[in-house]
Order: C-alpha cells, then sequence, then structure tokens
C-alpha cells in the first residue's frame, strides 16, 4: 500500500517537472517604459508652405472631379426620366432605366476614382516621409471635403434612382 502511494506520489511530481522548452520572458522594463510621459515630445515635422508638386497633383484631381459633375447631371437626368417611366421588373421600359442607372453609376466613378487618388497622395506622403506637412495635411484635407461635396449629391441621387426601381 505504501509503494502504491509512493508511486502515485512519482508519477504526479513527474508530471509536474517537464522540461521547458522556450527562456522565460525578462520582468525588466520594456524600451517605451523608460520614457518619461511628461517630457515634451519633440517635433521633427518641418514647417511650410504646401507641396508645389502636391499642390498641382491635388488641383489636377479637382478639375476631374469637377469636370465630370456636368456629364453626372446629363446623365442623372437621363435615368430619373426613365425610372419614372419605368414598367414593371424586367421589362423593357425597366431594363432601359437600369442601363441608363449603370452609365450613372459608370460616371460616378470619377470621382470615387478621384477620392481614392487623393486618399493616395496622403498614404504615399507618410510612407515615404513618416509624416506630413501641417499645410500638406490641410490642402489634402480640403480636397477630401470638396470631393466628398461632390460624392455625397451623387451617391444620394443613385440612391434615389436604385430605390425607384425597385419598386
Amino acid at each position: 500500500m505504501r509503494l502504491l502511494i509512493v508511486l502515485t506520489a512519482i508519477v504526479a511530481l513527474a508530471g509536474c517537472s517537464t522540461p521547458r522548452t522556450a527562456p522565460e520572458p525578462s520582468l525588466a522594463p520594456r524600451a517605451a517604459e523608460a520614457i518619461d510621459p511628461r517630457a515634451p515630445v519633440t517635433s521633427n515635422i518641418p514647417s511650410g508652405p504646401v507641396d508645389a508638386a502636391l499642390a498641382a497633383s491635388i488641383d489636377a484631381l479637382l478639375g476631374q472631379a469637377r469636370g465630370g459633375t456636368a456629364e453626372f447631371s446629363a446623365r442623372e437626368a437621363v435615368a430619373a426620366r426613365l425610372a419614372a417611366g419605368a414598367g414593371p421588373v424586367s421589362s423593357e421600359s425597366w431594363v432601359a432605366a437600369e442601363q441608363a442607372l449603370s452609365r450613372l453609376v459608370e460616371q460616378f466613378g470619377v470621382t470615387t476614382r478621384v477620392a481614392a487618388d487623393i486618399d493616395a497622395l496622403a498614404s504615399s506622403r507618410l510612407e515615404s516621409n513618416r509624416w506630413i506637412r501641417p499645410a500638406d495635411r490641410e490642402a489634402i484635407a480640403a480636397a477630401q471635403s470638396s470631393v466628398a461635396a461632390i460624392s455625397e449629391p451623387q451617391a444620394a441621387a443613385i440612391a434615389r434612382i436604385r430605390e425607384q426601381l425597385a419598386r
């Protein structure tokens, strides 16, 4: 009986003493923990006017977005007229309205591509420099806001026509 108890204890202790394969983590302070959060952060971001190449790119992109609004308005008028007169789903008039809506969505792509290109300008500046000058950041934000002012009504028009055709 004692032998059984001793063997059980040995087996139990042997199960607890598995060899370690990885070293235990250090409890020493990490480098980030050594930084005093009360110390002022020095700014390495240079100030100055908007980069001329960035300004030219933004102007060209905004020109594309603004230039596409007239064509969008023309296509919207056609799509809205055809949607208003569309018959039941799969009828010839409904198909014509759907095709006009597709052309409208295609034209909306001009605006969405410009928005994506402006975002790409911002991200490329982050990747190459790891910072964006305040003037550049403001110019990019203003361009994004301008494109959003064009994009939002266009998206609402598409949604309105799409809903009209879904009935």
